[in-house]
């Protein structure tokens, strides 16, 4: 095995550890001593964060959960370019012959967040950390995302939705950025397992029972 292979496994499993950590759980638990496994939808994810633990703790998981999946992101093409690519990050953008490592770095963050191996391989629904991977991967994927989930969840309020078609149009915009065939495989498989991931909340949209995006708020908030 070639040592760019070894490198890229090697920053794959870094990743998927690193982004595994459940920060919506520990934040929500320290901040307001709630376990969102335990309240609202039980998933780990800023949204159910929001709507147990309050906006505050919300915001900070979102910003953990988009800050995990970034530096991963960034310091693995760093590292990786630096012991095999004579430090030509370049090499690894989206759209180059080596556009598979990045985007299975891509995969490996995400998946890490939704099998996270501190929670018995379960964990959130890989939104908030695909979005800070994507713009570590290419900032310009990651706000074109970032623009069809506004797009879709600020005049409905149904964050689900606007995940769902992010999540979908991440192979889409790939290929527009420049992604060629191998790279495009990891993509694919992160909007598949993402968009499953949201199974419930797509039965639930379907038929008309989704819950809208609201912020819990306490005694202390009042």
């Amino acid at each position: 095995m070639d040592t760019l292979s070894i490198a890229t496994i090697v920053a794959c499993v870094v990743s998927f550890l690193i982004c595994g950590i459940p920060f919506g759980l520990v934040i929500a638990n320290a901040m307001n001593g709630v376990d969102v496994r335990k309240s609202g939808s039980g998933n780990i994810g800023m949204t159910n964060v929001a709507r147990t633990a309050g906006g505050k703790a919300a915001a900070l998981t979102f910003l953990c959960d988009v800050g995990k999946g970034t530096l991963c992101m960034v310091a693995s093409r760093l590292a990786i370019a630096a012991l095999c690519l004579d430090g030509d990050a370049s090499m690894l953008t989206l759209d180059s012959a080596f556009g598979w490592v990045s985007t299975t770095l891509y995969a490996a963050c995400v998946l890490g967040h939704v099998f996270s191996p501190y929670l018995g391989f379960h964990g959130g629904k890989g939104i908030s950390v695909g979005l800070g991977a994507a713009l570590g991967l290419y900032w310009p994927l990651g706000l074109s995302m970032l623009a069809v989930f506004l797009i879709l969840t600020i005049p409905t309020r149904y964050v689900s939705l606007g995940s769902i078609a992010a999540a979908a149009s991440l192979p889409i915009f790939s290929r527009l950025y420049g992604a060629r065939a191998w790279a495009l495989v990891p993509v694919v498989i992160v909007s598949v397992v993402v968009i499953w991931s949201h199974r419930e909340n797509i039965g639930r949209l379907l038929r008309g029972e989704e819950s809208r995006f609201g912020v819990h708020h306490d005694k202390e908030d009042k």
